[in-house]
C-alpha cells in the first residue's frame, strides 16, 4: 500500500465538522479551574509541604503512538509500521471517539496561551471524568495556562481543541493529531503531558504559518556589566534536549552580581514562538518540569517545588509526606506544575524573586544583545563554550545533538542522538523549520551585526574512553574511562563572561572559535590533547562528521535551502578522513546541469541568422 494512500482527508474533516456539534451535548460540562480544584485534590496525596501529588498509569508521553493526520505538508515524513496501522485505522477510532463523547460524562476546561495582542491561541481541553482521578488532568494543566477574558475580541486566538479519554482500551492506545483542524486526541494513556504538549506542539505549527517560529527553547532576560562599565540587557534563547541542563541554566544567576544590578530573569523554560524582529512570544503561565533536581545546583528550581503550590505527577512521595525527588525507583519523569512567580533564590540572606514581569522576549532593537544559546552534552573533546557565526547556529539547531551518558543509558553511552531544534514535536518538514530560522538569523545578522551572538555549551565533560565488542552477537560496552564533568560553577563562569564580554576565544578543532579563558581563567587543563592521542582526537571527529552528514542528508530531502546544505558541507571539512556527502554531490550536479542549460540557452539568442559571422 502507497503511504499516501493510508490518509483519508474527507474522513478528518467530516470529524473536525461533527465534533462543533457533538461538543455542545448535555453530558460534557464546562468548567472552571475553581471547580477542578477541590474535586482534583480529593483525590490525590498532600505533602508535607501542603502541596499535592498524584500517580499516572501512564508516565510519559507515547512519542511512537504519536500520528498526524492530513495533507502532505503535515504528514509523518517517516512512518513506523506501527504508526501506519494507526493513520489506516484512524477514520474508525474517530467514529469511536465521537460516540464516545456522546455517551460518557465530560468536562471541558478553556484556558489561554500566552500574554500578548498578536497570538494567543484559546484552548479547550474535554476530558473525560468516567473515572474521578481525571480531574487532575484539567487541573494540572489549566494551571499551566491563563484565564481567558470574557471579551475574547481583544485577543486574536486561534481555537485549538484537545480530546482526553484515558478509559481507551490499552491496546488503542494512541495520540491523535489534526494539525489543519486544530484538534489532538489522546487515547489510552492519563498522563497529563500528552496535553501540555498537544496544545503547544498545535501552537508551534500554527506560529510557524502565520511567519513566525515555533520553538523548543527556554527563554530569559539578563542583565549585566559590559567591558565600559554600563549595565547592558541581554535576551537569551535556550536550546537543549532533555537532561542537557536546559531548566538548569534557564534560571541559574551565573554568579551575577545583585548589588550593581546584574541579574537573570525567567520569562518561559519550554516553547516560545520567535517573531522575524527578534522578539519571543511566551505560551505558559507556569512550567511543567522535571523534578530530579537538587538544592545546591537549582534552587530556585528546588524551592518553588517545595512551595504548597507545585502540583506532582509521578514524584516519589514517603509516608511521612515528604517528596524525594531524586528517587526515580518508579519512573524517571517525575514531574511537576510549579508557579513561575515561586521561583527564588536566596541573595545576602533574603529571598529574591527571579521571574520576568513577562513571559515575552523584546524584539532586538529594544536590547543591548540577542543571545542563541545551543546546549550540548558531550564527554569526549568538544570545547564547553563555542562562539558560532550565523550559519553555524543554523547549523546547530538543524543537527540538534547531544550524547546518552553511560549512567543513564549504558547500552546506548557515547550514541549521538539528534533532533532539529532540540524539538521532537515538528508537525511536517523539519528542512522547513531550519529554512525559517536560516531566513530570521540572516536578517538579524544584516540589520543588527553588532547585537546578535550565538553560541554552543557542552555541559557534560571531557576525557571519556568507552570499548565497544560483540558478544554473543549482541553490542556490549565497557567504561574504560569516566568523563571529568565540568563543574557547575566553571559553566557559571564561561556564560557569565559570556554576557560581559570577557571571555577570549580562538580558532578551535571544529571550525569554530573555542574558549580559551574564562573571565582570566585559562582553560588549558580541558585541552583534549591532555586526555587523548592525535589519532583518537581525529577518530572522534571523524565520526561527528560522519553522523551530521548522514543526518543532514535525511533532513536535506525534506527541502533544506542550498545555502544550509553548503554551510553543513564547509563544517565537514574539519573531518580530514572525510568525502563528500552525497546531497552534497547531487547538488553540484544539478547547478552544473542549470548552468550548461542557461548556457546553451544564452547561446541560441546570441548566435546570428544563416549568412552571418556563424555560417562564414
Amino acid at each position: 500500500m502507497n503511504d499516501k494512500n493510508i490518509y483519508d482527508i474527507q474522513a478528518y474533516k467530516k470529524f473536525s465538522e461533527e465534533l462543533k456539534r457533538v461538543l455542545q451535548g448535555p453530558n460534557i460540562k464546562p468548567v472552571s479551574l475553581k471547580w477542578l480544584e477541590p474535586r482534583a485534590k480529593d483525590t490525590g496525596f498532600q505533602t508535607k509541604y501542603g502541596s499535592y501529588g498524584w500517580r499516572s498509569a501512564i508516565s510519559s508521553r507515547i512519542a511512537p503512538k504519536t500520528v498526524y493526520l492530513g495533507t502532505e505538508p503535515v504528514q509523518l515524513t517517516h512512518p513506523s509500521e506501527q504508526q501506519k496501522n494507526i493513520i489506516a485505522q484512524a477514520p474508525e477510532e474517530l467514529d469511536k471517539v465521537l460516540h464516545l463523547l456522546r455517551t460518557m460524562p465530560f468536562y471541558l476546561i478553556r484556558r489561554r496561551m500566552g500574554e500578548n495582542r498578536v497570538f494567543n491561541p484559546y484552548c479547550n481541553l474535554v476530558v473525560s471524568q468516567a473515572d474521578l482521578i481525571n480531574h487532575r488532568i484539567g487541573y494540572m494543566w489549566g494551571t499551566t495556562m491563563f484565564k481567558p477574558e470574557k471579551n475574547s475580541k481583544k485577543r486574536p486566538g486561534p481555537e485549538f481543541t484537545m480530546i482526553h479519554i484515558p478509559e481507551e482500551h490499552p491496546l488503542k492506545q494512541q495520540v491523535l493529531a489534526l494539525p489543519e483542524h486544530n484538534i489532538n486526541i489522546a487515547l489510552g494513556t492519563d498522563y497529563m503531558g500528552e496535553d501540555k504538549k498537544g496544545f503547544l506542539r498545535q501552537a508551534m505549527w500554527s506560529a510557524d504559518s502565520q511567519g513566525m517560529l515555533g520553538l523548543h527553547a527556554g527563554t530569559k532576560k539578563v542583565t549585566a556589566l559590559g567591558k565600559d562599565g554600563k549595565l547592558k540587557n541581554y535576551g537569551v534563547f535556550l536550546f537543549g534536549l532533555t537532561a542537557t541542563g536546559k531548566s538548569t541554566w534557564s534560571c541559574h544567576q551565573l554568579g551575577l552580581d545583585h548589588s550593581k544590578g546584574e541579574k537573570t530573569l525567567v520569562t518561559q523554560d519550554d516553547i516560545c514562538f520567535l517573531r522575524k524582529n527578534g522578539s519571543a512570544l511566551g505560551s505558559e503561565n507556569n512550567f511543567f518540569v522535571k523534578t530530579d533536581v537538587e538544592e545546591e545546583y537549582q534552587e530556585a528550581m528546588y524551592n518553588s517545588l517545595i512551595d504548597k503550590s507545585a502540583l506532582y505527577e509521578n514524584v516519589m512521595i514517603k509516608a511521612n509526606g515528604e517528596p524525594d525527588f531524586l528517587d526515580e525507583s518508579l519512573t524517571a519523569n517525575g514531574r511537576a506544575v510549579i508557579q513561575r512567580k515561586k521561583l527564588r533564590v536566596k541573595i545576602k540572606g533574603k529571598m529574591v524573586n527571579i521571574f520576568s514581569d513577562s513571559i515575552n522576549l523584546p524584539p532586538i532593537e529594544e536590547l543591548d544583545g540577542l543571545i542563541f544559546a545551543f546546549i550540548t552534552r558531550r564527554n569526549t573533546i568538544m570545547s564547553f563554550a563555542q562562539e558560532l557565526t550565523p550559519a553555524q547556529a543554523v547549523l546547530a539547531y538543524l543537527w540538534g545533538e547531544s550524547t546518552h551518558s553511560y549512567a543513564s543509558q549504558p547500552a546506548k553511552a557515547g550514541e549521538t542522538v539528534r533532533i532539529v531544534g532540540t524539538d521532537p514535536f515538528i508537525v511536517g518538514s523539519r528542512a522547513k523549520k531550519v529554512n525559517r530560522l536560516y531566513e530570521i538569523l540572516m536578517t538579524l545578522s544584516s540589520n543588527y551585526p553588532d547585537k546578535l551572538k550565538c553560541m554552543q555549551y557542552n555541559t557534560g565533560g571531557m576525557g571519556e574512553i568507552i570499548e565497544t565488542s560483540q558478544e554473543n552477537g549482541k553490542k556490549k560496552k565497557k567504561l574504560v574511562r569516566k568523563v571529568k564533568r565540568i563543574p557547575i560553577s566553571l559553566m557559571a563562569r564561561i556564560q557569565r563572561g559570556d554576557v560581559r564580554g570577557t571571555n577570549q576565544y580562538e580558532k578551535g578543532r571544529l571550525g569554530t572559535r573555542q574558549i580559551v579563558s574564562a573571565e582570566g581563567q585559562s582553560l588549558d587543563e580541558w585541552d583534549p590533547r591532555k586526555y587523548y592521542s592525535e589519532d583518537e582526537i581525529q577518530e572522534y571527529i571523524h565520526k561527528l562528521v560522519q553522523g551530521r552528514r548522514e543526518f543532514t542528508q535525511q533532513v536535506a530531502e525534506e527541502g533544506l535551502r542550498d545555502e544550509v546544505i553548503w554551510a553543513a558541507e564547509r563544517s565537514f571539512r574539519i573531518d580530514k578522513k572525510g568525502k563528500k556527502s552525497q546531497v552534497y554531490l547531487d547538488k553540484e550536479a544539478e547547478n552544473q546541469e542549470q548552468t550548461e542549460k542557461k548556457k546553451k540557452r544564452f547561446e541560441s539568442k546570441t548566435r546570428p541568422k544563416r549568412g552571418g559571422f556563424w555560417r562564414r
